[in-house]
Parts: structure tokens; C-alpha cells; sequence
């Protein structure tokens, strides 16, 4: 059987437990051929014709409507002279113009920037700069624009591509919301800089197809580190994220790879944002690759993704922690139907298993916790979706990807026995390094094997366990204390709602932990009460300073937990 590129050849991999006791719906020992990433998009166009590939606010659009649609975003962006070698940024939240930009910009022979919608000037100018991003993609929100054009006049950026969110939306909508919604919506400028899309795509869509090699030509640049410090650009290629896309639906029994008509009943809530690599490999691409039909709203709203859910009876929900915490909290979730959700993937966060148990009982719908990292072009392993699923664990890795632990301290020797280690990985969706950083490549490549910073045991039916990260470990007086343990202990309390766990300066000690928390609605303990709770639940080092409660704590551009930001904001 040959579907989207996938084959079902051997490769020699390592001889381990995963050839023996692996549990997902394939074998672990897996080649994938090469494939671009516009190609797989054309060969799903082709076969899924005219079935949609998105619901954008109750507007279809159909495969065979949004390939003629890349091919002319294509044409229009080689008639600027754009091609192989250039980079197209993409400053979009998630609207069609998302996906025609960005298969487009590949089929043209160029290479992607994904930019978050919630850069500043400073961020975005910065981004820009280090990538070498000639032209943008954005639309005409008042949020968007008026940071994108800054950037314009004072950056290397050259052109301006805008859009609008009312020609995306159904014509009664698109009426509303010029209407109501006009403090949303920035003018455009009359500017040689500035294209209007629907002028770009004003074409026959007769572009010039690209010769393309897809181990070695990057698909995109994708940068880590969210909105603070230096992030650096992933270099991933169209072999990297075709692969992981790949790689994801064959873990799911009900994908086209493993069920006939797989792609028939495959609706998916796209609310993370498709700029990041999560929603990139697990909403965008594995949705295309398998022929199924993206559910896209703007942004992540607990009411409107309920609504979503119950219009478009959604098949899978992938998310973060505090996604499914703000759902739960939501008081629509109790006129919600869920009978049509299968699965929901979480990961950017560890999931706690309280919520986990939560929602599952709510919603009868199997949460399923992943891993991945930008590095590793989306994901390295996931727990089954059928069968056993082990409550903190990130599972097994996916198809074709060898995982193993090193020593903490010293990277080249394997992990002491019964110990943990650093969870290092190689596979075909391994980053091919960053964007001119040579000195950061030769911190995080082992030969062929990625270094993730995140400490993990492997037990013994192959289940991959996160303990902590390697620069999250707090030093208490020669003792290493893994926060993700007390936080775990935290979550045990009913009042808890969300908490992270930092090290604080100690005169004596060094550093020691202390706890920062939420509380659930109606809850009145105070941090007195909590810490003397939790203290004798912990070891002697473990133990924490005090327990701070919180109105919010800081959150990613994704919504999870952001420990970097709270050491930041207490002077940690």
C-alpha cells in the first residue's frame, strides 16, 4: 500500500524494546520516501477533490478550491520574483489565507517564516532580520497590520501581502463583521510596498513548478523560544515535516493509513495556532496529509470552541493543558455534545492527571499526551490511542524514531542503569540544524541524535516518562529537585487549579523551591494552608519555601504554563 508517499520498506534501527512490544497501529520499523511538502498537499487535492479541507466560521472550502488557490498565490509570488532561496514570512492567525500562503509559498520554490500574531515591532523586526524574510503575509486586523507595516518601514522587509478576515468568512458573517466589528479592522495603506491577496491571486495559476529535493531543501523556518530572548530558526526540511505528518496518522486507527475510509470522518479543531509547531504538524499537516477537513477558528475561545464541537461534530481535539482547563471551566460545556470526539492530543505541557480524569469524564473522549519539540519538526512520541495509556507518561515514540537516555552530566556516556537521563532522539523528522548557528548546532546534535534537555526514564513496556527539564532542575544543597514532582503533588489538592515550581536564592542552601499556584472558583485555603499541606508530602530537599497564590500565572503564546516568564517576573 502506497498513501501519500508512505512505503512500507525496512530499515535497519536499533534493536529494541519498540521492535518487540510497540502498541501502536503500525510497526515501529518504518521508512518514509521522500515527499514535499506542496506535493502532498496536490496528491491529497487530488484524491479528495471536491471535500472539504476547512470550515472556516461555517464557510467550506474545498480541497480542489484551495489548490487552485495555492496554485495562483504560487504565480502570484513568482511574478514578484520570488523563488528558490527566498523567504516568506507568514504573520497570520489561523484563516484560509493561512493554508494558500503557505503551500503556496513552496509550491513557488520558497521557504516559509512562521511569525507569531502576537509579536511586537521590537520581535517581529528582529525575527525578520535573522531569517532574511523579504515579503509577509497578514490581514487587515487592527492587532496585525499596524505592527506589520512598522516593520515594513523600518526593517529589510520589501513587501507586504494583506488580506482580509471578511473575504474569508460567509457572506453573511463578512457583511456583521464589517459592520460591527470595524474598530477590528485596519485600513490599508496606499502603498507600492502593500499587495491586496485577492490582487496576488488575480491569476491563471499557471506557475512554474520547482525542482525540489526533499531531505535537503528547507520547507521552514521555525523559531524556538517564544517572545523572549534569542529565539534561533529551526531549518526544517520538506522530508522533515512531510515525514512527521506522516508519522502522526499512522498512530491514529481511524487515518486513512490504517481504516479505508479514514479520511471521510476526520474533522479536526484547528484553535492552536497554526503558526506554532504543534499546530503545524498536528492540525495543518497531518490533517492534509490524511485528507481530513480542518475546523479553523482565529484563536482559541472557550465558547466558541464548544460551539465549534457542536455544529461540526469534531473526530479530534489537539491541544494544551490550560485549553482543556478553560473548556471545563466554561459554563457551555454542560450543553455540549461530545458524542462525535474520538481523540485529544495534548501536549506543550505535562498534563496532570486530575485533569486528564476530568475530562475524559466529561466529555467521554480519550485524552491522549504526546511530546514533541520545534526541533523535531512537531512530534517524537505520543501514547496509544486505543489500549493502554499511561497517566504521565508521553508514550511510546512514533514510527521510525529511536529514543535513548545519556548521562546528565556528561552527554556521550549512556544513562547509569535504573537512572534517568537525557532524552536524546534521531528519526526523519529530526531538524537538519539551526539557521546560521553552527555554535548552537554543535551544542544539541550527537551525531545523528537531537539532545531535547528534558530528563525521562523509559520503563518497561517502552513508555517514555518526563521527569524535568535539565535547566529547570532547582540545586538544593547538592540535591537535584525536579519541580514537575511537586507540581505533581500540588495538583493532588482539590483547590489547586494550576501551578509551576521555581527555585528562589537561599543563603544557605543555594536555591530552593517554592510553589506558585491558582485556585479553582470558591476555593479559599490560602498559601499558609497550602504549603503546610504539601510540605510533608515531600521529601526533606523537596520541600518548598512557601506557596504563593496567584490571580493568573504567565502563559506561552500557546497557552501553557511559562516557568521563564515567572522567574522573570519574581526576580528569580
Amino acid at each position: 500500500m502506497v498513501l501519500a508517499g508512505i512505503t512500507r520498506h525496512k530499515v535497519p534501527m536499533t534493536q529494541n524494546i519498540w521492535n518487540s512490544r510497540y502498541l501502536h497501529p503500525v510497526k515501529w520499523d518504518q521508512h518514509f520516501a521522500p515527499l514535499a511538502l506542496h506535493d502532498m498537499f496536490f496528491q491529497s487535492a487530488e484524491r479528495m477533490g471536491r471535500a472539504a479541507i476547512a470550515d472556516f466560521m461555517g464557510r467550506k472550502y474545498s480541497y480542489a478550491n484551495m489548490a487552485d488557490t495555492v496554485r495562483r498565490v504560487a504565480r502570484g509570488l513568482q511574478d514578484k520574483g520570488i523563488g528558490k532561496g527566498d523567504h516568506v514570512g507568514l504573520f497570520l492567525p489561523n484563516v484560509p489565507h493561512y493554508i494558500a500562503a503557505y503551500y503556496g509559498a513552496l509550491a513557488a520554490g520558497a521557504t516559509v517564516v512562521n511569525f507569531s500574531p502576537l509579536y511586537t515591532v521590537d520581535e517581529l523586526a528582529h525575527q525578520v532580520a535573522d531569517s532574511g524574510t523579504s515579503i509577509l503575509f497578514t490581514v487587515s486586523a487592527a492587532a496585525l497590520l499596524p505592527t506589520a507595516i512598522k516593520v515594513l518601514d523600518n526593517s529589510s522587509l520589501k513587501e507586504l501581502i494583506v488580506g482580509s478576515v471578511a473575504e474569508a468568512l460567509p457572506k453573511a458573517k463578512s457583511w456583521a463583521y464589517r459592520l460591527l466589528k470595524r474598530s477590528d479592522i485596519a485600513p490599508i495603506p496606499d502603498d507600492s510596498r502593500i499587495t491586496h491577496y485577492a490582487t496576488l491571486i488575480a491569476n491563471d495559476g499557471d506557475y512554474a513548478v520547482q525542482p525540489c529535493t526533499p531531505e535537503q531543501d528547507i520547507a521552514q523556518l521555525q523559531y524556538t523560544g517564544g517572545t523572549t530572548g534569542t529565539p534561533k530558526g529551526a531549518m526544517l526540511s520538506h522530508q522533515n515535516i512531510t515525514a512527521n505528518a506522516r508519522q502522526i496518522n499512522m498512530l491514529d486507527p481511524h487515518s486513512a493509513v490504517n481504516e479505508p475510509n479514514g479520511a471521510a470522518d476526520d474533522r479536526i479543531l484547528g484553535v492552536l495556532p497554526f503558526f506554532h509547531v504543534f499546530a503545524n504538524a498536528t492540525v495543518l499537516n497531518r490533517t492534509v496529509a490524511n485528507g481530513g477537513e480542518i475546523v479553523m477558528l482565529p484563536r482559541f475561545e472557550a465558547r466558541a470552541a464548544l460551539a465549534a464541537i457542536n455544529r461540526t461534530k469534531v473526530t479530534s481535539l489537539p491541544g494544551v493543558p490550560t485549553m482543556y482547563q478553560a473548556l471545563l471551566d466554561c459554563p457551555d460545556v454542560t450543553k455540549t455534545d461530545f458524542t462525535s470526539l474520538r481523540a485529544c492530543i495534548s501536549g506543550g505541557a505535562p498534563l496532570a492527571a486530575e485533569l486528564k480524569e476530568r475530562f475524559e469524564k466529561v466529555t467521554g473522549a480519550v485524552v491522549i499526551e504526546g511530546y514533541g519539540l520545534t526541533e523535531s519538526s512537531g512530534v517524537v512520541s505520543c501514547n496509544p490511542y486505543e489500549g493502554i495509556n499511561k497517566i504521565g507518561s508521553i508514550g511510546q515514540p512514533v514510527p521510525g524514531t529511536d529514543v535513548k537516555l545519556v548521562d546528565k552530566e556528561d552527554p556521550s556516556k549512556p544513562a547509569p542503569d535504573g537512572e534517568p537521563g537525557e532524552l536524546v532522539f534521531s528519526g526523519p523528522q529530526t531538524m537538519c540544524g539551526y539557521w546560521n548557528r553552527k555554535d548552537a548546532d554543535a551544542e544539541v546534535f550527537l551525531g545523528k541524535y537531537l539532545r531535547t534537555g528534558d530528563v525521562a526514564t523509559i520503563d518497561e513496556d517502552g513508555f517514555i516518562h518526563i521527569v524535568d527539564r535539565l535547566k529547570d532542575m532547582i540545586a538544593v544543597g547538592g540535591f537535584k529537585v525536579f519541580p514537575s514532582q511537586v507540581e505533581d503533588v500540588l495538583y493532588k489538592h482539590p483547590a489547586v487549579k494550576e501551578a509551576l515550581v521555581i527555585g528562589v536564592p537561599d543563603a544557605y542552601l543555594g536555591e530552593v523551591p517554592r510553589a506558585f499556584v491558582t485556585l479553582h472558583d470558591g476555593a479559599t485555603e490560602d498559601g499558609a494552608e497550602l504549603t503546610a499541606w504539601l510540605n510533608p508530602r515531600l521529601g526533606k530537599h523537596e520541600r518548598v519555601q512557601g506557596v504563593t497564590i496567584l490571580d493568573v500565572l504567565p502563559k506561552t503564546m500557546i497557552g501553557k504554563l511559562d516557568r521563564k516568564a515567572l522567574r522573570s517576573a519574581v526576580g528569580s
